[in-house]
């Protein structure tokens, strides 16, 4: 039986340096994120999200991303859940990224917001059907008996909204918008790539940001 401790992976299917990087970090996401959409790696969409509670505990759970612009990178889900609790009681939080196949690590920081109502109800009404129900449903992050209570909660739901289910008041969007981004890239023997961007508070107009390279 192989040991946990005696796992080794060498990473050297690429490189990451400063000329060949974007000066501005979204740039930069996008053409990572591109690549492994088109590398298919299994749900390049998949991001950890992690927040601190009022205790300074933190937590982390996997989210989706569901779009990125320049205000920032966006996510849907319960705002009464505990990722929603713990963001109403400290509003700033981390994003990570891991595209395995392709040794790549995105780390982003910053601010959270939540959407505004139009974009929530934009997005929830073109999930399917079933999403729509399931948003009413789930009790997100509550002790429930079993599972009968969500299969009962759908049946509930399904009957009274029928086709045309409303965006619960609960639910809706987040954008994180960044003020930090770290790029990794795996190389060989441990000597990774790995480029901080910044964002300089001092810029009032358009984003200007510090690119510095890390120790792995």
């Amino acid at each position: 039986m192989t040991s946990i401790a005696d796992l080794r992976k060498s990473y050297e299917r690429a490189e990451l340096n400063e000329d060949a990087s974007h000066a501005d970090p979204l740039q930069q996401f996008e053409q990572w994120l591109q690549e492994a959409m088109a590398a298919e790696v299994p749900e390049p969409n998949a991001m950890t999200l992690a927040t601190v509670a009022s205790n300074l505990r933190p937590s982390t759970r996997v989210v989706l991303i569901k779009g990125y612009d320049a205000r920032g990178i966006t996510w849907f889900t319960n705002y009464e859940s505990r990722k929603g609790q713990e963001l109403a009681g400290n509003p700033f939080a981390a994003l990570q990224f891991h595209w395995v196949e392709l040794e790549r690590v995105v780390r982003i920081e910053g601010l959270v917001e939540r959407v505004s109502a139009q974009e929530s109800d934009e997005y929830f009404h073109s999930r399917p059907l079933d999403s729509r129900i399931g948003a009413w449903a789930s009790p997100q992050s509550q002790v429930i008996s079993g599972r009968g209570v969500l299969v009962a909660n759908a049946a509930k739901f399904g009957a009274q909204f029928l086709l045309r289910p409303p965006r619960p008041p609960h639910w809706g969007g987040y954008r994180l918008i960044p003020d930090n981004w770290q790029f990794w890239q795996g190389r060989k023997s441990r000597l990774h790539d790995r480029l901080r961007y910044t964002l300089n508070p001092a810029s009032s107009t358009s984003p200007v940001w510090l690119r510095e390279r890390l120790a792995p």
